[in-house]
């Protein structure tokens, strides 16, 4: 076999990619002389940016290129260049991407000895034709990597380990981003609720101006002025309708609801009520139309939504930051439980932000509310964060003491290998008490197959894997198995998996 000494990664189809430059470049140019000769034209302008955009991409993606040797690995794209000695390098990785219609992407995830990961541009596969390609180049440079490297714990032909958005090696950077932006939403929403509750107060509390009322202050009362309606404009709900009057002082024409516009009538005689310079009502002998108050209320709650909002990617953090000594290719804990403790929480925060958005603390009633709720919110994530707290995998479960089950019991569990008892993967249960432990397609004997244990022996336990096809919840176990010579997995939840290898009799530990 020939040593490999080094290795270059550039993009495939290259020559279509600098075609599509060329075309970009040729489209920006063709927009530009364009406006300078006929002046600005929007879809001259659209299709001239689109097309640039266009190029830009490409050009950024054929530029990509990634050159390994014996001193390291030099990375370049048009925007940055990156290099790093063999020396620094953990582990050469696969970086998993999931996309819309379930598609998936694979690039090179570089893991440094410091716990910094980076991803390579090159090489990459956006479909099963470009996987084998692909995975020669992973090998070439693993092999680089075994050779130069220092204390590599593993041959380059050992398993690839895979990151992907489930794994704890995925940093969390778009949940935190995402947090981030609804936490200052909603403080930006929750800061102007004191001045609408202060202008709704003084909307209730506005009385009709009198002679005697000076002329600074006749913006804080209301003042009536007649008008005659000249025409009445209704558009669609999407687009905006318009009450048009004869005489053109002080207004020549109010935005209203469809419903208004069609209320009126050409002629109508109506008053306009003014406060602070504006309509806030037209009465008419026919209909009454009237400008609603913000309310400081609606506005609370919507402040109280956005900071929940922020709760679930924050969840995500938090389960990631749970699980970072994990192996970067474990699968972490879903962080959906968290979903219960944020609707529980809206459940009694939005109805008080609603009907106290000013007064949260200002009597007992509300203080006796909270308190309350935050008790069942503090017991709603004691539950969340033992849900998805990370059980290590420990060999010893096969023998740990758990209670003995009474009767014949159908534990949820699945052989993730097609084999003579679990044919095509139909198992989604095992049998045992009462016979031979079975797989079973449900909770039942029907159709159960026996399990062999004579030729079953425990290889390992441990956790589920991003990149190794471990179909099952992220909170179970997979118990690999030794079946005659042939790797079989098992996964179940972790107390069922102890004691399915437990009353499995023939499964017998390494020794």
């Amino acid at each position: 076999m020939t040593e490999v000494r080094e290795v270059t990664c550039r993009p495939r189809y290259r020559r279509a990619l600098w075609t599509s430059v060329a075309v970009g470049a040729a489209g920006a140019g063709a927009a530009a002389v364009w406006t300078a000769f006929r002046g600005p034209d929007a879809p001259a302008l659209a299709i001239g940016a689109s097309l640039g955009f266009a190029g830009l991409v490409a050009l950024h993606v054929v530029a990509a290129r990634v050159n390994a040797d014996a001193h390291g690995l030099r990375s370049r794209t048009s925007l940055r260049r990156w290099s790093v000695p063999w020396a620094e390098v953990a582990d050469l990785q696969i970086r998993l991407k999931s996309h819309a219609r379930g598609a998936e992407s694979r690039r090179v995830s570089v893991l440094l000895r410091n716990g910094h990961r980076r991803t390579l541009p090159q090489p990459t596969a956006g479909s099963f034709v470009e996987l084998p390609q692909f995975h020669d180049r992973l090998d070439a440079l693993r092999a680089l990597h075994h050779r130069y490297g220092t204390d590599v714990p593993e041959p380059a032909s050992a398993r690839v380990p895979v990151i992907s958005d489930r794994t704890a090696g995925r940093a969390r950077v778009m949940a935190a981003g995402w947090c981030v932006a609804l936490l200052i939403v909603a403080a930006a929403v929750a800061a102007s609720v004191s001045g609408v509750a202060a202008d709704q107060r003084a909307w209730e509390a506005a009385v009709p101006c009198t002679a005697a009322t000076p002329v600074a202050e006749r913006g804080e009362c209301l003042t009536y002025v007649p008008a005659v309606i000249a025409r009445t404009d209704p558009n669609p709900p999407k687009e905006t309708s318009w009450v048009y009057f004869a005489d053109s002082r002080p207004f020549e024409r109010v935005m209203v609801p469809r419903e208004a516009a069609d209320g009126f009538r050409a002629g109508d005689k109506v008053r306009l009520t003014f406060w602070h310079g504006d309509v806030m009502a037209i009465t008419g002998s026919r209909y009454v139309w009237n400008e609603g108050i913000q309310s400081a209320g609606g506005l609370a709650a919507v402040a109280a939504i956005a900071a929940l909002a922020a709760g679930y990617p924050a969840a995500q953090v938090l389960v990631s930051l749970r699980g970072r000594r994990l192996p970067g290719d474990e699968v972490l804990p879903s962080a959906l439980p968290f979903t219960l403790v944020l609707a529980g929480t809206a459940g009694w925060l939005i109805p008080l932000c609603y009907l106290h958005p000013t007064t949260l603390f200002a009597s007992a009633t509300t203080i006796t509310w909270a308190a309350a709720g935050t008790l069942g919110t503090a017991a709603l994530f004691g539950w969340a964060w033992r849900a998805t707290r990370v059980r290590p995998p420990r060999p010893a479960e096969v023998t740990a003491e758990l209670p003995e089950l009474d009767g014949e019991v159908f534990l949820s569990a699945r052989f993730l290998e097609h084999t003579d008892y679990n044919p095509h993967g139909f198992g989604t249960h095992i049998a045992l008490g009462a016979g031979p432990p079975a797989v079973t397609p449900g909770p039942g004997r029907f159709a159960a197959r026996r399990i062999p244990v004579e030729r079953l022996t425990v290889r390992t336990v441990r956790r589920v894997r991003g990149g190794d096809g471990d179909t099952v919840p992220s909170g179970w176990h997979i118990a690999e198995l030794d079946d005659g010579g042939r790797l079989v997995r098992l996964g179940a939840a972790p107390d069922d998996l102890a004691r399915i290898l437990r009353a499995v009799t023939g499964v017998r530990e390494p020794s």
